[in-house]
C-alpha cells in the first residue's frame, strides 16, 4: 500500500491546553519526522495537518477529526499518520469501526509509536485493535482512579466546595490525620432563617403535593432566594431532592440500598442525626446545564452536619414527585395566539401568556385571553390586572401595523434594516460561544488538576487554597452557562431567516391588506420584525415600535382604547 501514497494527512490530538510532553506541536514534527525519513521530505512538507487540542480521546465528536474524516471520502490524502494510536481515539468499537473504514476505501493508517500498523493486512489490523484495547483499559483504569479519589473524598463527609445549598453556609475546620499533620477541610454549617425556609417547603408541598402551588404560596409570602429571588419551580424542585437535608436514619438507609446507591459508610454510621452527602451526584456537561445523574452513580457517605428532614418524610416526598412527573401532562399551547413573547402586564413588568376559554367567537374562532403570569401564579396576590380579550387586542395590533404601514413608506427599510442587524448580532453571539464554551473547557480541565493535586497534597495551607481556586473556578463556569443560555436565547429570538425577511418585505410594500392572507406564524414573525413590546395596563394597550435601527421607539404605534375583557375571565 506504502507504493500508492501520493498525500499524507497528520493528526495530533491532546486533552489539555499546555505546551509540555506530548504537545501538538511536538507531535505534529515527530509524525513529519517519520513521514520524512520513511517516504521523502517532500511529502512531510505538503501533508496535511489537522489539530485537535482540549479535546478527550474518549469518542470521535472532534472539529479536526471530524474535518479529517470529511476530507477523506473526499480523496484528499491516501494515508494518515498519528504520533500514538490513542491520539485517535481510547475506544476500541470507535477504533475498529475507524481502521475499517479506512480500509473499504485504501487509506493507510500509521502509527509512529507503533510501528507498520497501517491497517493494510489482517495482522496488523489485529495489533491495531489489540493496542487499541490497552489504550481502553488506560482509560477506564484513569475513571476507576477518579471514583477511587471520590471514595476517598467521602470518607471525611465534608463539603468539597461551590455554592451551598439552601439552608447551609461552608465552614472551615482543623483536624489531625494519622501522621499528626494539621488539615483543613469544610463542613456544612446551618443558617437557622434558611433551614426554617426549607422545612416550609417540605411541608407544604407534602401538603399541597404541587410544585406549582408550593411556588405561589412562597411567592405569596415573600420568600426568596439566598440571592433575593422569588423561589421558582425548578429551585423548589432542586431541595426538595436533594439528600443532603436528609437524616442518615435506616428509612434513608433503606431507600439508598434498595436503589444501589454506591454506599461509602456502614448501616451503624446511619445514626438518626447526621445528614447525607452525595458525591458524583451531577453529570458536568460543558455548555449545558449539569444533569442529576441516577442513583445507582452517586457515591453516599454520611456527612458532619445535622440532618433536617426525617429519612421517611424525605423518601415520601420523592414518590410524590416520581409520581407527579408519571402523570403529568402537558397541554398544547394555543396555536392562534400572536403576542406570546411580545405582551407584558404593565403593572408588574411580567410576560403575558394565552389560556383557552373553550368557547368560540363569533367568527368561529377559539376564545383565548391573555393573563399576568405573576397575577397567576400569585392568585392575584401580587398582581391584579385585568385579563385582556387575546382575539380582540392580536386584531387591534395587526389593525395597528397595516395602519401604519398606510403611513410610513420605509416599512421595506425598516424591515431590511432589522434584517442585517439582527444577522450581524446573531454572528456576534456566535463568535462570543465560542470563546465562552473553550473557557468552559479550559476551566474543567483545570479543576480536575486542581482535584488531584488536592487529594495528593499534605499542607493545610495549600489544601485551602486549592479549594478556593477550585471554588472561583466553579463559579466562573457557572456564570459562563448562564450566559451560553442567554445568548442561545437571544440568537432564538432574533432566528427570522432572510427568506422570512424577503417575503414580508414584499408584502409589506403591496396593499396592506394583505396581511389578512399571512399564517398564524407570519403574522407572529412580522410582528416581532416591527414591534419591540405590548404593554397592558388593564386599560389600554400602549405598542412600541422598533424604528430603522432596530431600537425602541417609544412614541408607540398607536394607543389602542380600552378593549372589553373576557367575561369572568377578566377576574
Amino acid at each position: 500500500m506504502s507504493a500508492q501514497i501520493k498525500q499524507f494527512a497528520i493528526y495530533s490530538r491532546k486533552s489539555k491546553f499546555t505546551g509540555k510532553g506530548e504537545s501538538i506541536e511536538n507531535q505534529i514534527e515527530m509524525c513529519k519526522k517519520y513521514i520524512s525519513d520513511n517516504y521523502g521530505k517532500e511529502f512531510a512538507d505538503n501533508a496535511c495537518v489537522y489539530e485537535d487540542e482540549g479535546f478527550s480521546g474518549k469518542n470521535l465528536k472532534r472539529p479536526q477529526f471530524q474535518k479529517m474524516l470529511k476530507e477523506s471520502k473526499e480523496g484528499k490524502f491516501d494515508a494518515i499518520v498519528v504520533y500514538r494510536l490513542d491520539r485517535i481515539s481510547r475506544n476500541v468499537g470507535d477504533f475498529a469501526k475507524l481502521i475499517e473504514d479506512l480500509v473499504n476505501r485504501n487509506i493507510a493508517f500509521i502509527s509512529t509509536k507503533e510501528k507498520d500498523f497501517d491497517g493494510s493486512t489482517a495482522m496488523n489490523r489485529a495489533m491495531l485493535h489489540i493496542a487499541s484495547a490497552f489504550a481502553e483499559l488506560e482509560r477506564e483504569t484513569i475513571a476507576e482512579r477518579i471514583r477511587d479519589n471520590m471514595h476517598e473524598l467521602a470518607k471525611s463527609g465534608r463539603w468539597l466546595g461551590g455554592t451551598t445549598p439552601t439552608g447551609f453556609e461552608s465552614e472551615s475546620i482543623l483536624h489531625e490525620s494519622a501522621n499528626g499533620k494539621t488539615h483543613t477541610s469544610c463542613i456544612l454549617k446551618p443558617i437557622p432563617e434558611e433551614i426554617v425556609i426549607v422545612k416550609l417547603i417540605f411541608d407544604k408541598f407534602i401538603e399541597t403535593n404541587a410544585l406549582s402551588q408550593t411556588e405561589q404560596f412562597l411567592m405569596n409570602n415573600g420568600y426568596t432566594t439566598k440571592t433575593g429571588k422569588r423561589f421558582s419551580r425548578f429551585a423548589i424542585r432542586a431541595i426538595l431532592t436533594n439528600p443532603v437535608y436528609c437524616v442518615a436514619d435506616e428509612d434513608m438507609y433503606n431507600y439508598l440500598t434498595q436503589n444501589d446507591a454506591d454506599l461509602f459508610s456502614e448501616k451503624s454510621a446511619f445514626d438518626g442525626v447526621h445528614a447525607i452527602m452525595a458525591y458524583n451526584k451531577t453529570k458536568q456537561q460543558q455548555g449545558n446545564a449539569n444533569k442529576v445523574k441516577p442513583l445507582s452513580e452517586w457515591i453516599v457517605a454520611v456527612g458532619k452536619h445535622e440532618g433536617i428532614i426525617s429519612g421517611a418524610k424525605w423518601v415520601q416526598v420523592q414518590n410524590m414527585l416520581d409520581l407527579n412527573k408519571s402523570k403529568s401532562y402537558r397541554k398544547p399551547r394555543s396555536n392562534i395566539a400572536l403576542l406570546s413573547g411580545v405582551l407584558r402586564c404593565a403593572e408588574c413588568g411580567d410576560y403575558m401568556r394565552p389560556k383557552m376559554s373553550g368557547r368560540l367567537t363569533a367568527d368561529g374562532e377559539p376564545s383565548f385571553v391573555y393573563l399576568c403570569s405573576t397575577k397567576e401564579k400569585s392568585k392575584s396576590h401580587l398582581c391584579h390586572v385585568k385579563n385582556v380579550n387575546g382575539n380582540k387586542i392580536d386584531a387591534e395590533v395587526i389593525k395597528a401595523i397595516k395602519d401604519s404601514q398606510k403611513t410610513n413608506s420605509d416599512a421595506s427599510s425598516r424591515i431590511a434594516s432589522l434584517k442585517k442587524q439582527l444577522s450581524s448580532a446573531n454572528d456576534n453571539y456566535e463568535e462570543e460561544k465560542v470563546v465562552i464554551k473553550d473557557k468552559i473547557k479550559a476551566n474543567d480541565n483545570e479543576i480536575n488538576l486542581r482535584v488531584d493535586k488536592f487529594i495528593k497534597v499534605q499542607d493545610a495551607f495549600i489544601e485551602e487554597r486549592i479549594k478556593a481556586q477550585i471554588t472561583e473556578l466553579r463559579t466562573e463556569n457557572e456564570r459562563l452557562n448562564s450566559r451560553l443560555e442567554e445568548l442561545d436565547a437571544l440568537t432564538q429570538q432574533n432566528n427570522l431567516s432572510a427568506l422570512e425577511f424577503d417575503v414580508i418585505s414584499k408584502k409589506l410594500s403591496s396593499v396592506s391588506n394583505s396581511i389578512d392572507d399571512y399564517t398564524v406564524d407570519e403574522k407572529r414573525k412580522l410582528i416581532k420584525s416591527v414591534i419591540k413590546e405590548v404593554r397592558w395596563d388593564g386599560k389600554e394597550a400602549h405598542i412600541y415600535r422598533l424604528d430603522a435601527d432596530g431600537e425602541c421607539d417609544l412614541s408607540g404605534i398607536q394607543d389602542m382604547q380600552h378593549i372589553e375583557p373576557l367575561g369572568e375571565d377578566s377576574k
